[in-house]
């Protein structure tokens, strides 16, 4: 079977955070998804868990990250993303030693940012020659 061969077992959400020395969260923001981590999540993880969001912010409910952080719930916590973003700069979050917060930099690279603008100006040429966006969103 896959999960012998790899040496992994599956397990649901519940029996992994409670297992887990590292929590990393890298779903989309959806409905479903939106806080995903909240004070349930948070309070089964063992207490020298890391929790680590390169999501989005609001996949993590931002009140109970904050009260298990004081409280030391969990270790600590590793964000590329907060909700809101950015945080108001009296926001708790940014006093605990516990927590470190960077900029979500995933796409800062020369090459990215290039082909971002080769792709704006092809989106706009085409949408001023009357045709088909070729990156279109929504």
């Amino acid at each position: 079977d896959v999960e012998q061969s790899l040496g992994v077992q599956y397990l649901p959400r519940e029996a992994l955070l409670t297992k887990s020395d590292y929590v990393v969260l890298t779903v989309p923001l959806t409905a479903q998804t939106r806080h995903l981590i909240g004070r349930t999540e948070l309070a089964a993880m063992k207490p020298t868990a890391i929790l680590v969001n390169v999501a989005r912010g609001p996949v993590v409910d931002t009140d109970a990250l904050t009260e298990a952080l004081q409280l030391r719930t969990i270790f600590g916590a590793a964000l590329a993303v907060t909700d809101p973003e950015p945080l108001p700069r009296d926001h708790p979050l940014l006093k605990l030693d516990n927590v470190i917060i960077a900029p979500h930099l995933g796409s800062a690279t020369v090459e990215t940012r290039q082909r971002m603008a080769q792709v704006s100006i092809e989106n706009l040429l085409a949408g001023l020659a009357g045709k088909a966006l070729a990156f279109r969103v929504g």
